[in-house]
């Protein structure tokens, strides 16, 4: 399989007839083909460039997410952190919202055992893109600390636009933001670490 973090541009487009195909015909190469044959495009190319099957083609999918994304959101300039936060992730939705049945089955293929190790690494790029785009530069523990924070809000705020109804998925921009009014609360907050005298550690040993 490929770098899952690399993006090839001659692959993502080679998805294009898969994902417009009406209803999704389903992460397989065998689907890719035949959309591919129906496009009058050299079906062939589909083992060409995912000698990986199903799990490479998700993976060059959100690849092309990310940088669709970023472009989407434009200028961020004047906007806070956690604006430009609110305005990449609503950009994600936006790009995903013609190919939700595409991401619903991605989704449940990379809940298998066999691919939590590609899930973990494309959920991590993902959050990493949001966080660079954002203007984020931390490079001490933080730097794991909010792409973890953010992750939660994005898989949440994901969920919730699967079963979206919504005209341009307005209740899911409602969720999203109250997620990170919660984050910034929580974010406030103060935390005061108690270590345990010596003699209280002698005795709960």
């Amino acid at each position: 399989m490929s770098d899952p973090d690399t993006l090839s541009a001659e692959a993502f487009a080679t998805l294009g007839p898969l994902l417009a195909s009406e209803p999704f015909a389903g992460w397989s190469l065998s689907a890719l083909r035949a959309a591919l044959r129906a496009a009058g495009q050299p079906e062939g190319e589909a083992d060409r460039l995912f000698p990986g099957g199903a799990a490479e083609m998700i993976a060059t999918f959100f690849a092309g997410v990310d940088h669709a994304m970023v472009a989407r959101a434009g200028d961020l300039t004047g906007l806070g952190l956690t604006a430009r936060v609110r305005a990449l992730i609503a950009a994600r939705l936006a790009v995903l919202e013609p190919h939700k049945e595409a991401v619903r089955r991605a989704l449940g293929l990379l809940a298998l055992p066999r691919n939590a190790g590609l899930a973990a690494r494309l959920a991590a790029r993902t959050a990493d893109a949001i966080w660079v785009a954002a203007g984020d530069r931390a490079a001490d523990f933080s730097w794991y600390t909010k792409r973890a924070i953010l992750l939660a809000i994005y898989s949440a705020t994901l969920i919730y636009w699967l079963t979206d109804t919504t005209e341009g998925a307005e209740a899911s921009r409602a969720f999203l933001d109250r997620r990170l009014r919660l984050v910034g609360r929580i974010g406030r907050a103060r935390f005061s670490v108690r270590l345990p005298c010596r003699g209280s550690a002698a005795r709960a040993s």
